[in-house]
């Protein structure tokens, strides 16, 4: 068709309304194609559109929710759907800003794009998994689900800790513990499924309180992540492509960590006040990040915890004269952890006499001293797969451990549960 016949000529200020709207040169097409009955290609509107954007000096809107009336199917992370009808608010990058509370860093980097025949739309996760199907134009913030997200984080009320004249920090790392895994006894001798990676984990976490009930404890260290998910993708391999043998689906395994780490830190807390570190680590370097990010959520309304859930393959953490390093172990030289130590941790270097790193990814236990560094890699409680016992990586002890540290004088106790 001749650019000049084009009858979306006949239409300018429907054209102009519409891309005023949606800020959507596709969008604004198709919708006067479809209510006209044209049998019009979208490479021939869209450029009839931008000469009429042009010629009549049209801005670009700023436009950051569309006012598009559409139904939504909604899928909550507890499995349940529904169905509703919305009407968006059309807001600008700074009102939707100043609206949900996020910097312009925090809601770049929580934008997830999509395209569809209408045009590339983006809409905000919110850290809460979220699926919309959709009929007709997208819509890119629910008000509602907002809502729901915001009002989801449960309030834990405010505890009053005893206090006492010697306390300790309880550093506790459940590390490797695969949930995901599957591991048959007919092949290895040793069963183990998420079932039994969740039972572990809470038995592990329950004997170190118990066992170290007798110390008195201001704070609780707990790392997390360390290879927490078995796989990282549907296909059921690690991040790297490496299949896995695995137990349930993707996404159970997913919440039943969730819930896990929820129960165990609402274990500590009553304990003392904590403090949780992530590594993220090689198994699940994607999901265990979402994971993470996911429990810091949850518990965005308790007064009794920290977070460092930033994606650094190394972290630290100072209590009065220790400082302690975390990392998942499979980066860095382990004799080049005590460098890297005082290099990333130089503003307490100096101020802490005892100074130690633990590490996760071999399932077995070292320990060496790097000069004033300790270096402790950390036993595993997960089960013994195929691969592994194949490859005659077994028969290790099979453990959660954690450690004591007083305030001046180091780390004065490795406790261990064994399974």
């Amino acid at each position: 068709m001749p650019f000049k016949k084009n009858p979306l000529w006949n239409h300018v200020d429907e054209v102009i309304n519409l891309y005023e709207e949606s800020g959507s040169l596709s969008y604004s097409g198709k919708q006067i194609v479809e209510k006209y009955g044209y049998n019009i290609s979208s490479d021939s509107y869209r450029k009839v559109i931008e000469k009429i954007i042009s010629d009549n000096k049209i801005p670009k809107p700023s436009v950051g929710i569309l006012k598009i009336k559409e139904k939504v199917l909604v899928k909550n992370s507890d499995g349940s759907e529904k169905i509703s009808e919305f009407v968006t608010d059309k807001l600008t990058d700074k009102e939707i800003y100043e609206r949900y509370n996020r910097s312009e860093k925090e809601w770049r980097i929580s934008q997830v794009w999509f395209k569809d025949v209408s045009g590339g739309y983006r809409m905000s996760v919110l850290f809460v998994p979220i699926l919309v199907r959709r009929d007709g134009l997208a819509k890119e913030i629910l008000e509602d689900i907002l809502k729901e997200v915001k009002n989801y984080s449960p309030k834990y009320p405010i505890i009053k800790y005893s206090k006492t004249k010697e306390n300790h920090l309880f550093v506790i790392s459940p590390a490797d513990v695969h949930i995901g895994k599957l591991s048959k006894a007919f092949e290895t001798g040793d069963e183990y499924n998420t079932k039994i990676a969740v039972s572990r984990v809470m038995e592990g976490v329950n004997g170190l309180l118990q066992k170290a009930s007798s110390f008195n404890k201001d704070k609780i260290m707990l790392v997390i992540g360390n290879d927490i998910l078995h796989v990282d993708t549907p296909k059921r391999t690690t991040t790297s492509g490496t299949p896995q043998d695995t137990d349930g689906m993707w996404y159970e395994n997913f919440l039943a960590a969730k819930k896990l780490y929820i129960d165990v830190i609402e274990t500590l807390i009553s304990v003392a006040p904590v403090y949780v570190q992530y590594d993220p680590s090689n198994h699940d370097y994607t999901n265990g990040f979402f994971l993470a990010d996911t429990i810091k959520s949850w518990f965005s309304k308790c007064k009794h915890i920290e977070f460092n859930t930033s994606i650094s393959h190394r972290k630290y953490y100072r209590y009065h004269n220790n400082l302690i390093g975390t990392t998942h172990g499979d980066g860095a030289k382990e004799s080049n952890l005590a460098q890297l130590m005082a290099h990333e941790a130089s503003e307490h270097w100096n101020g802490c006499k005892h100074r130690y790193f633990y590490t996760h990814h071999l399932h077995h236990k070292t320990s060496k001293d790097y000069m004033s560094v300790t270096v402790e890699t950390l036993r595993s409680p997960s089960g013994t797969d195929s691969w592994h016992h194949r490859n005659g990586y077994a028969n290790s002890p099979k453990a959660v451990e954690g450690f004591l540290h007083h305030p001046i004088h180091g780390q004065i106790a490795r406790i261990t549960h064994l399974f």
